[in-house]
């Protein structure tokens, strides 16, 4: 797959740039399916699961950038159903759209659906946000484990070799600064990513591109 994995979705031209060269065609032109599913393990979750898809959250745009098509693809319903009515529409759309929310109540439902065996072999652009980017990582880091499976840890999905820490000294969270940054990252195994929301990590092929217009700090572990 092609990730572009955002602290806050598409906020700026850099960013959109980078969306337009992985997608090989316009906004306009190309299909998505959004997974609002992380966010209903964080307080007001319906809420915000709402404004997600509807494309009326501005501080983190993704739904309402002007697709050809978008559909909802609510992890927790496919195991119930059959994959002939799922699958098919996943490996035929240009993008997939993953909200925030909490990044291992994420992972547990990626696995649980199907979903992350597939993700491998997709054609898709997986465009993340906040959770929905450190879901790609090895692992999260403690901080930032508050929903847990039943196996315990911070391990995720491990289809990027690095960790993420979104969010950099944002005005509405304050252990999300630099130092806190620090903390975190020296404890991490693999190299990890301190990002603020104007930044964005593309990853082609293995390669890792850093897109931004903000500020970020890369850690070695």
């Amino acid at each position: 797959m092609r990730f572009l994995l955002t602290s806050a979705g598409i906020k700026n031209t850099s960013i959109h740039n980078a969306l337009v060269g992985l997608l090989g065609k316009p906004i306009a032109e190309a299909s998505a399916l959004c997974i609002p599913t992380a966010v209903y393990a964080i307080p007001g979750g319906a809420d915000h699961a709402w404004r997600f898809i509807s494309g009326r959250e501005a501080r983190t745009p993704m739904c309402e950038l002007g697709w050809k098509s978008l559909g909802v693809l609510e992890l927790t319903a496919l195991p119930s159903i059959d994959e002939e009515l799922w699958v098919p529409m996943v490996q035929e759309t240009d993008v997939l759209l993953v909200n925030g929310g909490d990044p291992l109540y994420l992972c547990y439902w990626m696995r649980q659906s199907g979903l992350a065996d597939l993700l491998p072999s997709l054609r898709a652009v997986y465009v993340g946000l906040s959770a929905g980017s450190m879901v790609m990582a090895p692992n999260i880091g403690e901080d930032f484990v508050a929903w847990k499976p039943a196996s315990g840890g911070d391990e995720t999905l491990g289809l990027v070799g690095f960790s993420m820490f979104p969010h950099l000294d944002h005005e509405d969270l304050p252990d999300n600064s630099m130092a806190d940054a620090e903390r975190w990252a020296a404890g991490m195994p693999v190299p990890a990513y301190a990002i603020d929301d104007q930044t964005a990590i593309r990853v082609v092929d293995g390669t890792v591109e850093v897109v931004s217009e903000g500020h970020w700090k890369l850690f070695a572990p």
